[in-house]
């Protein structure tokens, strides 16, 4: 066999599993679905209150969600079986859509319905996530969650910010939100039903291992403790954390600008700049999971992160369309690579009793400081020419990538654990 038919089989080997079908088909629905929502959501808020300021509180609803419990949904992952949480947030989240659906349809809905709406779909992901993460090692040998992760990270940029959001622009274009708000509930729905399916098995928990269930907090601690004495972790985190700071606000917020500035139409040419980011890392997902892991696997993966970013100094350098769109994939090429692989090691180095925990955990750092980097992205171009910006914004991640592989002695992690090398 070629390495090539290997590499397209290993890709795919996940597949072959029943239960893994189920996940995966779940998964593409509900991000297909939380995609279209986003279209859905605006024009909806639009159609009752055409304001910006009302669009924003309705939009935050969904950030809150995630971030109020993005920690409380690792912790009760680890404490409870996964593939009940899966099946019970899936269908609480379902049942809510449909009531919003029902509300929209028939014209009772209002903006405060939307906000919570979102609120509570940001909570089902701060829940569902941390399951899904710690359920997968149940589910495939360790040899194939490398796959199984890069199929997912291929399928969110594709569902979620692709066929979702173009749908929604379709169906709300021809008919009108409550009709796309529908179809998200049936989509969610649907999702629900498949992971009915889900064979029960015995699963890790450690509060059913242990003779005296541990408080919400004692679990919490434990969790901090673990990443905190794991240094391989703890760094990756901290470099994560970096990373969102520095370039999430550039991205988020002055490329508009920096488009705006350059071309006549400016509203096309950045969706095809977000395009080409987003399926960048699609690409970069599926290429890395045909794959076996890195030797090196934890330095190939900062160094993907960190020197991935290098090509955004190509955004302040240069103003050609076709530079910029090239640097914008290479960037979500690496980016997406990068997180298939954290995702798996996650679940091959953690304990499975401390998987939800610490996933829960790497969310929420990476979600705190994303909003930081976009807050203060704006204000410093006030001070500092928005091209600058990206040129440091590509250079900084590098310098701090080599800093945490020294710091986080990634060397030591990747001799003692040797994986699939």
């Amino acid at each position: 066999m070629s390495n090539k038919e290997s590499g397209t089989l290993r890709t795919f080997r996940p597949l072959l599993t029943h239960d893994y079908r189920l996940l995966f088909a779940a998964v593409a629905l509900e991000v297909f679905g939380t995609g279209l929502w986003t279209i859905v959501m605006v024009f909806q808020v639009i159609e009752i209150n055409d304001s910006p300021l009302a669009l924003s509180a309705v939009a935050t609803g969904l950030s809150l969600g995630l971030f109020a419990f993005s920690v409380l949904g690792g912790i009760i992952a680890d404490r409870f079986s996964k593939r009940k949480i899966l099946i019970i947030v899936q269908g609480s989240t379902a049942l809510i859509m449909a009531v919003t659906a029902t509300l929209s349809l028939t014209g009772m809905i209002e903006l405060w319905h939307i906000g919570l709406t979102s609120f509570f779909m940001g909570a089902g992901s701060a829940f569902f996530y941390p399951a899904y993460s710690a359920y997968l090692p149940q589910v495939l040998p360790p040899e194939q969650l490398l796959a199984a992760n890069g199929l997912e990270g291929a399928v969110r940029p594709s569902m979620g910010q692709g066929l979702g959001p173009a749908v929604g622009g379709i169906i709300v274009g021809a008919f009108f939100p409550a009709i796309g708000a529908a179809i998200v509930a049936v989509s969610y729905l649907v999702a629900f039903a498949i992971l009915l399916f889900l064979q029960p098995r015995e699963e890790v928990s450690s509060a059913e291992e242990s003779a005296e269930k541990n408080s919400l907090f004692r679990d919490l601690r434990s969790g901090v403790k673990y990443v905190v004495e794991t240094r391989w972790l703890l760094w990756t985190l901290i470099f994560g954390s970096s990373l969102a700071l520095i370039v999430q606000g550039p991205i988020e917020v002055l490329l508009p600008f920096l488009t705006r500035d350059r071309f006549d139409d400016a509203e096309a040419t950045f969706g095809f700049l977000l395009a080409a980011f987003g399926v960048g890392g699609a690409v970069g997902s599926l290429v890395i999971s045909s794959m076996k892991l890195p030797r090196r696997y934890l330095s190939f993966m900062l160094l993907c992160w960190g020197g991935g970013t290098l090509p955004l100094t190509a955004l302040g350098i240069a103003s050609g369309f076709w530079v910029m769109l090239v640097a914008l994939f290479i960037v979500g090429a690496a980016t997406g690579a990068g997180v298939v692989i954290w995702g798996t090691l996650l679940q091959r180095l953690v304990p499975l009793e401390m998987l939800g925990r610490v996933a829960s955990l790497d969310f929420f750092v990476s979600i705190a400081f994303m909003p930081v980097s976009i807050a203060i992205a704006g204000p410093l171009s006030l001070v500092m020419p928005v091209e600058t910006i990206f040129i440091l914004a590509g250079l900084i991640p590098t310098l701090l990538a080599i800093v945490a592989i020294a710091a986080g002695k990634m060397r030591n992690t990747e001799k003692l654990h040797s994986l699939d090398a």
